[in-house]
C-alpha cells in the first residue's frame, strides 16, 4: 500500500491573545525565564493556568493525502485555512499534534513569500530554487520556462521590490510550479492576478497534478475553480475539520454553512477581518418600491443599502456580487475615498445606497462580500454579508425565466437592412 505523502494527526495551533508591554530584555530576565520554563511547560501540559487568553486557530485536525492527489481546502474567513498551510509549509510550529510531509514542498502563501526585495527577478529564481534543494543545473534547465510563464522578461534584472503585486505573484507561482516540488501548496494569493493569469495558473496546476503526478493543496474561495481542479476537498470551520470527501459534496456543505452565516445579524458577525475602526453593521436590498426585500426581479430597479458604525477617514467601500458557486459576477465601488466621506457626512445616519436602474442578473440566488478600505489597509471585510434572490422578470419586452447559459442578461437589438427587432440577450459569465 502506498504511503500517504501528507499525514496530519491531531494538529493544533494556539495563539495567546493580548499584547505585552515591550521592553528590552535584561540578563536577569533571561535567567528568571530559564528557571521558570520547565514549570511553565508542566503547567501547560497539565492544563493549568489561564486558558482564556488562548485562541486555537487549529484544533484536532487530522487527514491524509495520497501522492498525486489535488485537494481543495475551503472554509470561511477565520476557519484556519492559512494557519494550516503555514504549519504544513514549516513557517510556524504546531502547538499540538504533528504533520509529516514526505517530499519537497513549494509554497505560495502570500505575495513575495520567499523573495528578497533587493534581489532581481533572476536572482530570486535561483534563490527560491536553492531553498527548494534544487541544484544550479536543474534551475538552469527550467529557467527559460519560468521566465516565459511569468511574462517578466523585460524586468528580469530589476529588483523585485519595484514589481507590482501581479508581477510578484506571476514570478512566484512560476518558480513554485516549475521547480518540480513533490508537494505544491497554493493559497488564495492567485486572486491578486488577472482573470487570464488565474486561468493559466489553474491549467498549470492541472498539468502538475495529472501530467506529472505531483500533489497539490489548493485554498480558494472560488468554488468553481475548486470543483474543476480538485477531486477531494477538506472543509474547515472554527479551526476544526467539518467534512472531508468528494469535492461536490463538501462544497455543498460549505455553501450551506455560508447561507446559515448570512442569516445572522451583520452586526454580530465575528467571521470578519480588518482594523474594525468602521464596521458595516447592516446591509439590505430594496425593490423599486423602496421596500426591504429578499427577492428582486429581473429588469426592475434595485437599491443596495449599507449602514456603518465608527469613524475613520478617508474611506473607500466596495461590494461584490457572487453566484451560488462563489464566482464573482459584478463589483461596485466608490470611485474615490473622499466620495464616500462626503456621502456619509451629508446624512444623519451613516447609510450608503447604491442604486441600479435595471437588475440584469439571471434568475437565481446570489450573495454579497463587502469591504471597507482606508489608505490601502482593510478596515472591515465580511464574506457572505447577506443573500438575495432574483426572480424571473421582463427585459426588452420579453419574459426572462431561468437561464443556464449565462449569469447576466442585457437588453439589445438585432437588425438587418429592413427591420429592427428588440429582444433580450444573455451575455456574461457562462455557466456551462
Amino acid at each position: 500500500m502506498t504511503k500517504p505523502i501528507i499525514t496530519v494527526e491531531n494538529l493544533g495551533k494556539a495563539y495567546r491573545l493580548g499584547l505585552r508591554e515591550e521592553k528590552y530584555p535584561t540578563f536577569r530576565d533571561a535567567l528568571v525565564g530559564a528557571a521558570k520554563a520547565p514549570f511553565k511547560r508542566f503547567q501547560h501540559l497539565s492544563g493549568g493556568g489561564n486558558q482564556d487568553d488562548l485562541f486555537w486557530a487549529l484544533k484536532d485536525v487530522s487527514f491524509e493525502v495520497q501522492p498525486g492527489e489535488v485537494v481543495g481546502i475551503i472554509g470561511r474567513n477565520g476557519a484556519g485555512k492559512s494557519t494550516l498551510l503555514k504549519v504544513l509549509s514549516r513557517i510556524t510550529d504546531p502547538t499540538a499534534g504533528r504533520a509529516v510531509l514526505r517530499g519537497r514542498v513549494a509554497s505560495l502563501l502570500e505575495v513575495g513569500t520567499g523573495f528578497h526585495p533587493e534581489l532581481s527577478g533572476r536572482e530570486n529564481i535561483y534563490l527560491n530554487g536553492s531553498i527548494l534543494g534544487m541544484k544550479k543545473v536543474e534551475i538552469d534547465r527550467k529557467f527559460d520556462e519560468i521566465v516565459a510563464f511569468a511574462e517578466v522578461e523585460k524586468f528580469l534584472d530589476t529588483p523585485v521590490k519595484r514589481y507590482s503585486s501581479g508581477m510578484y505573484v506571476r514570478l512566484a507561482f512560476a518558480v513554485a510550479a516549475h521547480l518540480e516540488p513533490e508537494i505544491l501548496i497554493v493559497d488564495e494569493v492567485l486572486a491578486v492576478g488577472d482573470a487570464q493569469f488565474q486561468k493559466k495558473c489553474l491549467g498549470k496546476m492541472q498539468e502538475v497534478a495529472q501530467g506529472q503526478g505531483r500533489t497539490v493543496l489548493f485554498v480558494s474561495h472560488n468554488m468553481a475553480a475548486v470543483q474543476r481542479l480538485c477531486k477531494y476537498a477538506i472543509l474547515l470551520a472554527d479551526g476544526q475539520v467539518r467534512h472531508i470527501g468528494e469535492t461536490g459534496v463538501v462544497v455543498d456543505d460549505y455553501l450551506h454553512l455560508r447561507s446559515a452565516g448570512a442569516l445572522q445579524s451583520l452586526e454580530s458577525r465575528t467571521d470578519r477581518y480588518g482594523s474594525g475602526n468602521v464596521r458595516c453593521v447592516d446591509a439590505w436590498v430594496e425593490s423599486g418600491r423602496r421596500d426591504k426585500a429578499t427577492s428582486l426581479m429581473v429588469g426592475q430597479p434595485a437599491c443596495f443599502c449599507f449602514a456603518f458604525d465608527g469613524d475613520v477617514s478617508p474611506l473607500n467601500f466596495r461590494f461584490t456580487i457572487y453566484n451560488a458557486g462563489q464566482e464573482p459576477l459584478a463589483a461596485f465601488s466608490t470611485d474615490t475615498p473622499c466620495e464616500l466621506d462626503d456621502l456619509l457626512e451629508n446624512t444623519k445616519q451613516k447609510i450608503l445606497q447604491c442604486n441600479i436602474d435595471s437588475m440584469c442578473l439571471s434568475p437565481g440566488r446570489y450573495s454579497l462580500n463587502i469591504q471597507l478600505d482606508s489608505r490601502g489597509s482593510v478596515v472591515d471585510r465580511v464574506e457572505g454579508a447577506f443573500e438575495f434572490e432574483v426572480a424571473p422578470g421582463v427585459v426588452g419586452g420579453r419574459d426572462v425565466q431561468q437561464n443556464r447559459y449565462s449569469a447576466v442578461i442585457l437588453p439589445h437589438r438585432w437588425s438587418n437592412t429592413t427591420s429592427r427587432v428588440s429582444a433580450p440577450l444573455s451575455v456574461g459569465a457562462s455557466n456551462e
